[in-house]
């Protein structure tokens, strides 16, 4: 059991929260939440015994311990992956060297003085203890539950003997989390433990941390992840915390009744008090009312004012409009990369439709990533082809904030260098739409939290209309607020997105197809992300059956033949189209070039043609009208090729 008794804390003169009571049961669950800069990780860190409170005290009993994950900034060097694991059972470790030497020096002195003698039995009796605990921890079995662990939050059997250092800063993370999960603190506390996980570890831990014996405080903007597993919700907001009983979703009912019950209490005061306050001023002067008229003013000065509470702010923002897209908004063809003697795609082909709504998925390090960027135009590769489509204009937002941001340079002046053009009071509109106000905008980034960052490169990705999207891990920092009103704008987003993410939430009423990334390919799935993750499911499902011996599970020649016959339609369908693919590709860069011929010729004709000749003139007015001739036939070629495609991949659905 934990007992917060009266936490306050504060920053720089402001205050993240005041005078905090909490009790923290046995096998409870608790969720966290409240927006960013709220003081959630403060709190976790309080509990943690890392952070010092201003005032009030954590009472832990005796036979409680914590074990807390950071967010971030976990670094191991110096042994391999299984030797850095188990280094939290460092304690057994010594005890079985204890236990090995007893056994030793038990044997010698059974033989010099008899099995009976009494420094024979003390010895005897320290072993049994010793026995006892490595029983009851079930030291026997340490390497089979380190390994279940790893390879349940993703590494491969090959990674075991390779060295903490050489792991990036995600796994970095996950090794962490699995010693945190080997110790088995009374506690855990986990700080945005989903962050560095892709889909199939995410599950895997929600399972695991569904039958974990400890008590759980979670803080985590995924919100499925807490419905899954929380029983409380305590909201940090404004300085207070304020407790709800129940999951996630049955929180956010309470808080909107709440507000409700709060907002007519206080309308209900203040008929009161303006009742109250006619009667006091029409008797204030009448004898027979003046007794009556005390009791209104001493009621009147007792009363404690029903607080409505300020709102949080949140971010606030449409996507600009962009030039509508061709039919395909990208292809890529027969992609090869890899980073030196690593491949990582070969022969990859893949088509985005301008209204398709993708899903990157895969373990992490399967190329989900590198994959984002090459559509995205920012990773160079071998071999193939990467073709933008007919006014293809793109926005990309990389998960790696450190590389898309220049630290050294203020709020304001990352946007005003993306994009010169807008006036200050342009800019200033989009910073503050983005939470970035007054003096805000004069901070370095270097100085920024982590949700920060996030929200600013996505105000900076906003300055230039784009209608194919590509978001790489975009929710990672954003609190569930800003992270439900980002889903909400991509709801209303006209053209495509391309999102690599792990939070089922997120992705559940956005994509329509689900790309799955690995083992140097990609496969294409035209269904939502939880028909996707069924699927894998009962594949999964399956396997375990045909391993238990089931008939039932292996699939049936029906089922075989089926599949057959499917991929055979899909190599016609492909066969069919690629000519007409490739016509409608060389129409598109003649599209392309005869409008930018057009626009120069239409920006000289402005300005007057001032060093040209009447004759140079005439001649640009006749070569502007024929390529406004050739364009309108090229137009039609490309709508009439469209709808052949349409047609034929219409006769094969």
């Amino acid at each position: 059991m934990i007992q917060l008794e009266a936490l306050s804390k504060q920053y720089f003169g402001k205050i993240l929260f005041h005078d905090v009571s909490l009790r923290l049961g046995d096998r409870e669950r608790i969720a966290m939440v409240g927006p960013n800069g709220a003081g959630k990780s403060t709190m976790m860190k309080i509990i943690a015994g890392l952070v010092e409170a201003d005032s009030g005290r954590v009472v832990l009993s005796r036979s409680e311990s914590t074990g807390y994950l950071p967010q971030d900034g976990v670094y191991h060097r110096g042994r391999t992956l299984l030797e850095e694991t188990a280094s939290v059972f460092s304690d057994l470790e010594a005890l079985q060297d204890r236990g090995a030497l007893l056994g030793r020096e038990i044997a010698a002195l059974s033989e010099t003085l008899g099995p009976d003698h009494d420094a024979v039995a003390r010895k005897l009796r320290e072993l049994g203890n010793i026995q006892g605990i490595l029983e009851h921890r079930d030291a026997y079995s340490l390497e089979t539950r380190i390994r279940q662990i790893l390879s349940g939050l993703g590494f491969r059997e090959t990674d075991f003997h390779r060295m903490a250092e050489e792991f990036s800063g995600g796994w970095q993370m996950r090794i962490e989390l699995a010693k945190l999960l080997l110790r088995e603190p009374t506690v855990l506390l986990l700080d945005e433990p989903t962050n560095h996980l892709d889909m199939d570890s995410l599950e895997w831990l929600e399972t695991y941390l569904k039958s974990y014996e400890g008590a759980m405080i979670l803080v985590s903007h995924d919100s499925r992840f807490l419905d899954n597993l929380v029983e409380r919700v305590v909201e940090i907001s404004l300085g207070e915390a304020s407790v709800y009983t129940g999951n996630y979703s049955s929180f956010l009912e309470q808080r909107v009744l709440r507000a409700r019950q709060r907002e007519a209490a206080r309308e209900k005061q203040e008929a009161f008090i303006e009742e109250s306050l006619r009667f006091i001023e029409r008797f204030r002067y009448k004898n027979t009312k003046a007794k009556q008229v005390q009791s209104r003013i001493r009621v009147l000065e007792k009363m404690d004012l029903v607080e409505t509470g300020k709102k949080d702010r949140t971010i606030a923002f449409r996507f600009p409009d962009a030039p509508r897209a061709g039919k395909i908004v990208m292809e890529l063809s027969g992609i090869g990369k890899s980073y030196g003697t690593l491949p990582v795609f070969s022969g990859l082909s893949l088509q985005i439709g301008r209204t398709d709504r993708v899903a990157l998925l895969g373990v992490n390090g399967s190329g989900k990533s590198t994959l984002a960027r090459i559509i995205a135009g920012r990773e160079p590769f071998q071999e193939g082809l990467r073709t933008p489509g007919h006014q293809a204009a793109i926005a990309y937002y990389s998960q790696d904030l450190s590389e898309s941001l220049d630290l050294s340079k203020t709020v304001y002046e990352t946007v005003l260098e993306t994009d010169p053009s807008r006036t200050q009071t342009e800019l200033r509109t989009l910073l503050g739409s983005f939470l970035f106000s007054g003096d805000d905008v004069q901070k370095t980034v270097s100085v920024l939290s982590g949700g920060e960052k996030s929200r600013l490169a996505l105000a900076k990705m906003l300055l230039t209309p784009a209608n194919l999207l590509i978001l790489d891990e975009p929710t990672n920092h954003l609190d569930i607020a800003s992270k439900g009103i980002l889903q909400e704008r991509l709801l209303e987003f006209p053209g495509a997105c391309v999102i690599v993410s792990h939070d089922r939430d997120f992705l559940g009423p956005l994509i329509d197809r689900v790309l799955e990334v690995g083992e140097g390919t990609v496969r294409d799935f035209r269904e939502t992300v939880e028909e996707y993750l069924e699927r894998k499911r009962e594949a999964a499902r399956s396997v375990e059956r045909e391993k238990k011996g089931d008939p039932a599970a292996a699939p049936t020649g029906r089922e075989r033949e089926r599949k057959r016959l499917e991929a055979e339609r899909r190599q016609v369908l492909s066969r069919k189209l690629k000519p007409l693919r490739e016509s409608l590709r060389k129409v598109e860069e003649e599209i392309r070039r005869d409008e930018k011929r057009k626009a120069e010729m239409e920006k000289i004709l402005a300005e007057g043609g001032s060093s040209r000749d009447g004759r140079a003139i005439q001649d640009l007015h006749k070569e502007y009208h024929a390529v406004a001739s050739r364009l309108e036939a090229l137009y039609r070629r490309w709508a009439a090729a469209e709808e052949e495609i349409d047609g034929i991949a219409g006769d094969f659905r």
